[in-house]
């Protein structure tokens, strides 16, 4: 019997970054600041109202595009911090966390040969579904240590085939936001060479030193060729939940609700009906950067005489940590020896970079407990 042959659509992708090091983490019983997840709960008030809509009955299939509340929420959350109204029947979709999001909108509007701009190092979901559906990622690489865009070099990339910029602030890894010049500078190229735009805003309330969130929604022409995805899982520290949403102009989301119906057609029922709720109290995110603010000078306070460079994140709840002055080893197998030998895992970050360039700086992750923050910088501090 002949046995099975297929031909890969993703040829060249492994086992994530993140569930090597999660994996490598737990065999070695590694103190684990690699994936990007909180080690403390959820606001129990959350919890309860998510029990609450299961009890009262809410248990069935959602409508395609979200809960009406929700949706009007999200959309009432946007006019407050960004004053852009997005319709809630048209213009906004709930979504299985913000990956899904980012997927959804690249297979409603990339076709084979467009070529999408990334910024590198580039959250790892990018690349495979532009490849995904026959398009070409082009890395522009941002530069250690302070990752900021080069726009010259952006728009030198820019041809005939160039259908979309995919561009993420504040910034995973390096914590860089996007300036308001950064955005005009999108804005233009959007505009002059008729481009979309995919925001990945899911750090969007995690912004530290009184620093502001410049969306896609801010800006008058670029919101209109912009999906902006975001995350509940990210602000309300509940990443398992998987949940988050997009909001673009009613033309671009036609198409995104086109994939979506086919793709998970809707998502949880009860966690949406306790987002709706959840949502009318602006206290529940707009503390989110004070609360990671702390814990982010905490860390670095930890740090301080460590051997490690140190450029603070402005934002996210990652922050690299540039490694050169202690050794020559490229980041990947740093990384490996932390964890095996030292007990504490990290992130490699050349993984995410245009051709694995090596800046020699590991990601960690600070949403963790004071404890864990404690006992993860006595081990850094013995390097």
């Amino acid at each position: 019997m002949k046995s099975i042959h297929l031909e890969s659509k993703l040829p060249n992708v492994s086992t994530t970054i993140f569930t090597v090091m999660s994996k490598m983490a737990a065999a070695h019983n590694a103190i684990n600041l690699s994936q990007g997840f909180p080690n403390f709960e959820s606001d129990p008030v959350l919890v309860e109202l998510v029990s609450k809509a299961m009890r009262d009955g809410h248990n069935q299939y959602a409508p395609m595009q979200g809960d009406l509340a929700l949706r009007e929420a999200i959309a009432a959350k946007i006019v407050s911090l960004y004053g852009r109204s997005y319709n809630p029947a048209s213009e906004i979709t709930v979504t299985a966390g913000a990956t899904q999001a980012i997927f959804t909108a690249i297979a409603a509007t990339i076709h084979p040969k467009d070529e999408v701009i990334i910024f590198a190092p580039a959250y790892d979901c990018y690349e495979p579904a532009i490849e995904l559906f026959g398009g070409v990622a082009i890395p522009v690489q941002l530069k250690a240590p302070l990752y900021k865009p080069d726009w010259e070099e952006v728009e030198a990339k820019i041809n005939v085939r160039t259908k979309m910029i995919i561009i993420n602030s504040p910034h995973n890894p390096s914590g860089m936001l996007f300036t308001k010049e950064d955005m005009l500078q999108l804005q233009s190229l959007a505009e002059q060479h008729n481009l979309l735009v995919i925001s990945d805003e899911v750090y969007e309330h995690i912004i530290f030193d009184g620093a502001k969130h410049q969306s896609a929604a801010l800006f008058d022409s670029l919101s209109t060729r912009t999906y902006i995805t975001a995350s509940f899982g990210k602000t309300f520290h509940n990443t398992g939940w998987k949940m988050g949403y997009c909001v673009a102009p009613s033309a671009l989301m036609k198409e995104f609700q086109n994939v979506h119906q086919y793709n998970v057609f809707s998502v949880n029922n009860p966690i949406q009906k306790a987002f709706a709720q959840y949502l009318k109290n602006p206290d529940n995110y707009l503390n989110l950067g004070s609360l990671y603010q702390e814990k982010r000078n905490l860390f670095l306070d930890l740090l301080k005489d460590s051997r490690f460079k140190i450029v603070p994140s402005h934002g996210t709840y990652f922050q690299l940590l540039d490694f050169s002055k202690i050794s020559e080893e490229k980041d990947t197998a740093f990384a490996e020896r932390l964890t095996k030998e030292l007990g504490i895992a990290t992130i490699p970050t050349s993984v995410f970079n245009e051709n694995q360039e090596d800046f020699k700086q590991i990601r960690v992750c600070f949403a963790k407990t004071t404890e864990t923050l404690e006992a993860a910088a006595a081990i850094l501090n013995k390097i």
